[in-house]
């Protein structure tokens, strides 16, 4: 993954935590990484080293923090980094999320190396939506939700998320339903 996610997880748990908890955080995983640069590649097992970490810390359940990761990652990371493109998503939810597909193609001009995980969108209603979640990636189901939840936060529409098929269980990829009021 890209330095830009790991010093996201480093400015998640500073903002929440304060800069003590995170030296021990970085001391508990191992991580020999004094500054993470956002255009720099870093091997994934980083990210998971570091989010074990700060369950560990934290006394967290690590979905919890992976959870907590993905709202932080729209909420603040996102809008910083990527606000013309957040921006451009939609108008609401139900439109982003539609959008969403297209969204990591952009993303990939930026970071021309990135392994995108892909999204995809099935049985739209009014009120609901299923999103498809695609990635090599194992163990980010929970970010994903978070994501979902940081998406809605966004947006200030109340949502349910309901995780319908996933690859712990011997699917494909991860498919939530997503259903707002």
């Amino acid at each position: 993954m890209y330095g830009i996610v790991n010093k996201a997880i480093e400015e998640l748990v500073v903002a929440n935590f304060g800069k003590k908890a995170w030296s021990r955080i970085k001391k508990r995983s191992g991580v020999d990484v004094d500054y993470f640069i956002s255009h720099e590649p870093y091997d994934d097992d980083v990210t998971y080293k570091l989010a074990g970490a700060v369950s560990e810390e934290m006394n967290m359940h690590i979905d919890q923090v992976m959870q907590a990761f993905g709202e932080w990652w729209i909420l603040k990371t996102g809008k910083e980094k990527y606000g013309g493109m957040m921006a451009a998503g939609g108008n609401n939810l139900r439109d982003f999320l539609i959008n969403l597909p297209a969204f990591h193609s952009r993303v990939m001009m930026i970071y021309p190396g990135l392994t995108p995980p892909e999204f995809k969108v099935s049985d739209m209603t009014d009120n609901s939506i299923n999103v498809h979640y695609h990635s090599k990636r194992e163990g980010l189901k929970e970010f994903v939700r978070g994501l979902l939840t940081g998406l809605a936060k966004m947006y200030q529409t109340d949502i349910t998320v309901e995780l319908l098929k996933c690859r712990d269980e011997g699917d494909t990829h991860e498919i939530y339903k997503v259903t707002w009021v």
